[in-house]
């Protein structure tokens, strides 16, 4: 129960931190590399600050920092330069598809190979997030949008793998911001055009970094440990539907039929694939 309640607070986090990034760039407080840009740098700051005040040492030359830093940059950057030409809801949509296929294709290399069950509960959760997601209208997909955005699934499946090997998952958090800071910066100013922030934008984009990001990936590679790389992968569709009800909850969008059955197709499919049926 303690292992549910920690990945569903996390899951909770990258929904949060999804709808903060919504509300600053739907409103106009912020473009998408300033908002990444100011994330990045906060979540790097708080997080090194707490691993300061914990008598602790940022573990920034080693083996590890060179895959999970690597891999949050090239989730980071690639995630925020896609949503300037792709259709959020599609964005979202190859994005954790891509994480889905990633890990298990990893998992299934590395001898760890999802059972029959694991793989249909991820066919279903992630067809009823197709449902959820699925731009209305005619669909137009930038090439160059989904290719980053691909890019953006591949880094973040390796940075979720790369938190199974994490001894501290605070201090190895902290580390990663911190080296992935300058090429992650350097390259989000360079391609994102004009700096278009309000300080409601700093505002919401250093929650996001220090709080929703920062703790939220600290806390993910807390638990990472203790769960089936399948599981870890699964669970994470359900990050889009939680985001989406917190709209409805926080923001006043509506609730619509489509959602609830593709909510229950989600729910439903992370079950299947992750409880451990017993026989009578």
């Amino acid at each position: 129960m303690r292992l549910f309640l920690l990945t569903a607070l996390t899951m909770c986090a990258f929904a949060a931190n999804s709808l903060l990034n919504r509300l600053a760039i739907d409103t106009g407080a912020s473009d998408p590399a300033g908002f990444a840009v100011v994330r990045v740098l906060s979540g790097a700051l708080v997080l090194s600050i707490l691993v300061w005040f914990r008598a602790g040492h940022l573990p920034l030359r080693n083996r590890r920092r060179i895959a999970g830093a690597g891999a949050l940059s090239m989730y980071m950057i690639g995630f925020s330069i896609a949503y300037l030409t792709l259709d959020a809801g599609l964005g979202a949509l190859i994005l954790f598809g891509v994480v889905q296929i990633t890990m298990f294709a990893v998992t299934s290399v590395t001898g760890s190979a999802p059972t029959r069950r694991q793989i249909a509960g991820a066919v279903i959760a992630l067809a009823g997030l197709a449902y959820v997601l699925w731009p209305v209208g005619a669909v137009q997909v930038d090439p160059a949008g989904a290719l980053l955005m691909t890019a953006a699934g591949i880094g973040w499946a390796a940075y979720s793998l790369v938190g199974r090997s994490e001894p501290d998952a605070l201090a190895g958090t902290a580390a990663n911001f911190v080296v992935a800071l300058p090429l992650t910066s350097l390259t989000l100013i360079v391609a994102g055009g004009e700096w278009r922030m309000t300080g409601a934008g700093y505002g919401l984009a250093i929650v996001s970094g220090a709080v929703t990001s920062g703790m939220g990936y600290a806390l993910w590679y807390r638990v990472l440990p203790q769960l089936a790389p399948t599981t870890a992968a699964v669970v994470q569709l359900s990050v889009p539907i939680i985001a989406i009800l917190g709209g409805v909850l926080l923001l006043g969008e509506v609730a619509s039929l489509r959602l609830i059955l593709g909510a229950a197709l989600v729910l439903g499919g992370i079950a299947l694939a992750v409880l451990r049926l017993r026989p009578r």
